[in-house]
C-alpha cells in the first residue's frame, strides 16, 4: 500500500518527530474524519508500505534523518509559491530558507524524489498575472537543477476558505486567464527542462504541454523502488484527479503553516487541536481515549516483483 504523508496536513515540517516515532514501532493511529472516535491501526512495515509520498512547504526538520527512511520507496511533494507571509503566515523566508532546503533535500535524495508544486495559483492586486510570469521564472532558474517536474494548479473555492480568501481579495483565475498562465509557465519550464503538469484541472490544458497529474505517483514509486506496482486510482478523490490509491495517515486541522487558501482545516479548529500533539503517541492528534474504537487495517503489499528491462517500452 502507497502511504500519504499527508493531504492533510505537513508532517515533514512539524510532525518529523512523531512521524520517525511510527517509523520505529512499526504503525500509526488515524482517526475517520468523519466519525473521530473510530480509529484505524496504519501498518507501516516495510514490507506493506509500497511507498511514501510526502506533502510539504519546509522539509528541513527532515533532512537529517533522511538515513531512517533507508528501507522505503519515498519521493516528496514540495510546495514552493512566490506569496509572502500574508498569504502564507508561518512559511520561513523562501529566498534564505526554503530554496536552500529543496536543494539541501534534493541534493540528499536526487531531483526525481523532489516534486516542485507550484499551487495554488491565485490572484489579487499584488499577485498578479504579471507577477506570477516574473517569479515563476526566477524560481525554474534556481530549481532547474534539483527536480525534474513542476505540478500547478489553480485556486478552488472552498466553502470553508471563502472568508479568509475575501479578506486578502483574493479570486481564482478565470478559463482565459489560467491558460494564459499555463502556455506561459510551460514555455519557461521547457526552457529549463522542467516537465510541468496540473493537479485535478477540469479544463483541458493539454494544448499548452501540461498533461494531468498524478501526485500519488505510480509510476514513479515503480521507477524510484525497481519494482512494478498492482494499484488502481484512488476513488475518494476528485473527478479530475488522477492520483494512484494510498492512505493518509495525517489529520485535518493540525498545520500550522496558517495558509489562508488552506481546505484541510479551520484556524479554529487548530487552535483547539494544536495542543493535542504528543510526538510518542500513535495519534497526530493526541491520545487514546475510553471512547475510541481502534481496528487494524488490512493491507498488503502490491508490488509485483521486479520491473524487467522492457517495462519502460510503452
Amino acid at each position: 500500500m502507497i502511504i500519504s504523508a499527508s493531504r492533510r496536513t505537513d508532517i515533514p515540517s512539524y510532525y518529523s518527530e512523531w512521524f520517525f516515532n511510527r517509523i520505529k514501532d512499526g504503525y500509526a493511529y488515524v482517526r475517520n474524519p468523519m466519525n473521530p472516535h473510530m480509529i484505524s491501526k496504519i501498518s507501516l512495515s516495510p514490507d506493506v508500505v509500497d511507498g511514501i509520498v510526502f506533502w510539504t512547504k519546509n522539509p528541513a526538520p527532515m533532512l537529517h534523518r533522511l538515513e531512517e527512511l533507508r528501507d522505503y520507496t519515498y519521493y516528496f511533494q514540495f510546495t514552493l509559491t512566490p506569496y509572502g507571509t500574508d498569504t502564507e503566515k508561518n512559511i520561513p523566508s523562501k529566498n534564505d530558507f526554503v530554496i536552500p532546503a529543496f536543494r539541501k533535500l534534493s541534493s540528499l535524495i536526487g531531483r526525481e524524489r523532489v516534486i516542485w508544486r507550484y499551487d495554488p495559483i491565485m490572484l489579487n492586486e499584488r499577485y498578479t498575472m504579471r507577477y506570477h510570469k516574473k517569479y515563476f521564472r526566477m524560481l525554474c532558474e534556481r530549481l532547474a537543477d534539483y527536480t525534474e517536474k513542476c505540478t500547478i494548479s489553480f485556486l478552488d473555492l472552498y466553502i470553508n476558505i471563502r472568508r479568509s480568501i475575501a479578506e486578502s481579495g483574493i479570486r481564482a483565475p478565470t478559463v482565459q486567464e489560467a491558460e494564459e498562465l499555463t502556455e506561459y509557465f510551460a514555455a519557461v519550464s521547457k526552457e529549463h527542462g522542467i516537465f510541468i503538469d496540473t493537479c485535478a484541472e477540469s479544463i483541458d490544458l493539454g494544448k499548452y504541454g501540461a498533461a494531468h497529474a498524478c501526485c500519488i505517483d505510480k509510476n514513479r514509486l515503480e521507477r524510484i523502488g525497481g519494482y512494478s506496482l498492482r494499484t488502481e486510482r484512488d476513488k475518494n478523490q476528485r473527478a479530475a484527479c488522477e492520483c494512484a490509491a494510498s492512505i493518509d495517515i495525517g489529520a485535518y486541522s493540525t498545520c500550522r503553516n496558517g495558509c489562508v487558501y488552506c481546505y484541510a482545516g479551520s484556524r479554529r479548529a487548530d487552535r483547539a487541536r494544536l495542543g493535542k500533539h504528543n510526538p510518542s503517541s500513535p495519534l497526530l492528534d493526541g491520545d487514546i481515549s475510553d471512547e475510541d474504537i481502534v481496528t487494524p487495517r488490512e493491507m498488503h503489499s502490491l508490488r509485483d516483483g521486479q520491473i524487467s528491462l522492457f517495462d519502460d517500452i510503452r
